[in-house]
Parts: C-alpha cells; structure tokens; sequence
C-alpha cells in the first residue's frame, strides 16, 4: 500500500496570478504560496481550472509551476495540472513537472472532440511516460470535459502504477464512492465540488481541492476537523455558511476569479491581479457584491473558528 497521507486534507486550487500588465507574475504567484503555507493548508492544486490553464500559453504554466516551487517545496503538497488538448503540449509540462520537483501532475481528458475511452487512456498514459517518476491524478470534471470518467476506464488507468486516485469534480457524490470502493485503500479520492465537501468526505473522499477554499481556506480546515472528530452537525453549519459565500460570489457580473482576487485584496491584502481574457472582469457594479461576501467570509470566520 502506497504513502498517499500527503495528499489527505484541504488543497487549494492555485489562482492566476497577473501584474498590470495580464502576465503572469512570478512574485505574485510567490506571494499566494506563501499565504498558503501560513493558512495550513495541506498542499495547493496548480495550472488547473482555478489557475485558467485553458487560457495560458505552455512557457506561461511553466513560469507558474517554477515559482511556485521555489517557495512550496518541502513546505507543500503540489499537484500540477498539466493537461493541454494536444498530447505533445501536455507530455512536454508533465516533463517539466518532473524536473522541478512536483508531488503529483493532474490531467483532464482532451475537451472538444469527444474521443473514445481507448483514445483517453493513451492520452493519459503518454502524458504520465513523461513523468515516470511522478504520481498522477485523474481529473474528472464531465460538466466541462465533456466525458466522465467511467468505472471501465478507472480500472483501465490502474494498469498505470503512477496513477495514484482522481480528483472528482463531477456532481454525483455517487461518482466518489463508485472510485473508492472500485480502487480500495492504495488509491485517493478527493471531492472537487466545493458545496458538498463534507458529503464527500462523509461518502469516502480523503482529501478536496476546490477553487474557492483559497479565499476561505479557514472554513474549509474547519470543516475537514469537524468531519474527522465526527461532528457533522457542526460541519454541516459551516458548508451552508460557505454555500452561501459561494453563492453570493457568483452573483457578479465579474468572472467569479475576479470576485475571489478582490476579496483577497480586502481581507487579506494581497494583490494578485485580475483575470484573463475572455474570462469577464470585474465592473463598478460589482464592487457591493464583492464587499458583502468578503464581509460574509470575516464573519464566518469569526464565528466558527
């Protein structure tokens, strides 16, 4: 059986982080690691959904994983998406992933054309030959994808000793147990969507890695405590109360990383910039939306910790 306590607990998905000028920003993307080291957190999930992979060039995830890791290594658990929608592109980051000293990389399947699961597997698998050395997570998020993955597939994918579980963004909490109880103790199962972490947890989940824990990364270790000690009622409080930022944060016209980065320029007086084309930025209108749910997340905060 494999060592996977690492990965067991709250990882954030990392945010883009951009100067004034919409590029990627090496001593802001420090910044951001730094403030996960001091929040607790377990470990961070890069160059993913939250981190607007999909609009960044190859030598822009490069930048991101290489700054990240002169300040997470050793201090983090680092899960590097690298997943492209070409194998060569993907293949060359998993490659890089390696050298600089990741835990794990993460891959989504290709989006667009909706391949055959055979095809899928090749994609992962190739992806994972570049990093021999190098743990990798399945990404399961159909609602974006395209394709789920199936139980016919997982088990495909566990010929691969390097495939260590799946980060689970699809919304069944069904789909949690289905993995868990297919792979066993010697694979990890993390919850992706953020609303039902705890029935995650509750159902077979170790770990979760959503994109809005890094704005409250206190409610969500709260919550994991709870789950542990067994206290679900009390867990239970804290997710309607962290539902509800959600909700608010995504009531903006503004992109809701753009909510995010604002609320971290409040509360937590970290600038970060703001997102990346097409991605919808922020407008004046916004801004009492914004204020109230990082007022929101003071309060919670305050209440519950």
């Amino acid at each position: 059986m494999r060592n996977l306590d690492k990965y067991k607990g709250i990882i954030p998905a990392f945010y883009a982080c951009y100067d004034e000028k919409g590029e990627i920003s090496p001593n802001r993307v420090k910044a951001l690691v730094e403030y996960f080291i001091k929040k607790g957190v377990r470990g961070i999930y890069t160059n993913g959904s939250s981190g607007e992979c999909i609009y960044q060039s190859v030598e822009d995830r490069k930048l991101v994983i290489e700054s990240v890791m002169e300040v997470a290594k050793g201090k983090l658990t680092v899960i590097n998406h690298v997943a492209c929608n070409n194998t060569k592109d993907s293949m060359e980051l998993a490659a890089h992933s390696e050298k600089v000293g990741v835990d794990a990389i993460a891959a989504i399947p290709p989006i667009y054309f909706r391949l055959p699961e055979y095809a899928i597997a090749k994609y992962w698998n190739d992806i994972s030959s570049a990093a021999p050395n190098t743990d990798f997570v399945i990404y399961n998020i159909p609602q974006l994808a395209g394709v789920a993955l199936t139980g016919k597939l997982f088990e495909t994918m566990r010929n691969n000793k390097n495939v260590i579980g799946v980060k689970n963004s699809s919304m069944p909490v069904q789909d949690i147990q289905m993995f868990k109880a297919a792979a066993g103790e010697d694979y990890i199962i993390f919850n992706g969507p953020d609303e039902q972490f705890i029935s995650g947890r509750a159902i077979g989940a170790e770990g979760g890695i959503g994109g809005t824990y890094g704005v409250m990364p206190e409610l969500f270790l709260k919550m994991d405590e709870l789950v542990k000690k067994g206290e679900f009622d009390k867990a239970r409080e804290v997710q309607y109360a962290a539902n509800e930022i959600i909700y608010k944060m995504c009531s903006a016209t503004g992109n809701m990383y753009g909510v995010i980065k604002e609320i971290l320029r409040i509360n937590e007086k970290l600038d970060i910039g703001s997102v990346r084309a097409p991605l919808y930025e922020l407008n004046k209108e916004d801004m009492p939306i914004v204020e109230e749910a990082a007022k929101m997340i003071r309060d919670a905060v305050a209440k519950y910790l």
